[in-house]
């Protein structure tokens, strides 16, 4: 019985791992560093109206380009400061070739704090006076509008998802 040789053995591994990777676009998912969402029919009247997330975190954004948010976290490696800010400001709603994004300004604090789960010693008191935030904007799976960003290490991909407030 001929037997290969180690090195083709390793090749071939090599080889079947890059086709994998270029087929799944590598171990990152689909929006890795926020590559967008393609989403591009979504209107700002459909936009605007309140929107919520956990531990009370609300967002109105109404028609008119203003804003008001309540306990809403950082964007990206802010996160992990573990502050929330509450406060006023404008948005709008953009349309970039990767997709549609709502670009949120914070103007105004008005009230500072931090998750409730977040030990002491990791909260940051230090939480901006003014902020922007850029939340993509896509649709779940009945087709109603969804607004999120990434927060934490962009290869881990956590999604802090903000969805319409029933009402």
């Amino acid at each position: 019985m001929r037997r290969h040789p180690w090195w083709a053995a390793l090749a071939s591994s090599v080889a079947l791992t890059a086709a994998l990777g270029a087929c799944t676009g590598g171990l990152a998912g689909p929006y890795q560093y926020d590559g967008g969402t393609g989403l591009h029919d979504a209107t700002a009247a459909e936009a605007a109206g309140i929107w919520r997330s956990v531990e009370q975190t609300e967002l109105r954004l109404r028609p008119d380009g203003t804003a008001d948010l309540s306990l809403l976290d950082g964007q990206g490696f802010d996160f992990d400061d573990a502050w929330r800010v509450t406060g006023s400001g404008t948005w709008k709603l953009t349309d970039d070739p990767e997709g549609q994004e709502v670009h949120l300004s914070m103007t105004t604090r008005t009230a500072v704090g931090t998750r409730a789960a977040t030990p002491a010693p990791t909260a940051s008191p230090d939480a901006p006076s003014t902020y922007t935030w850029r939340f993509s904007v896509d649709r779940d799976e009945r087709e109603e509008l969804v607004l999120f960003f990434f927060y934490g290490d962009p290869d881990v991909g956590n999604t802090y998802l903000m969805t319409r407030a029933a009402i």
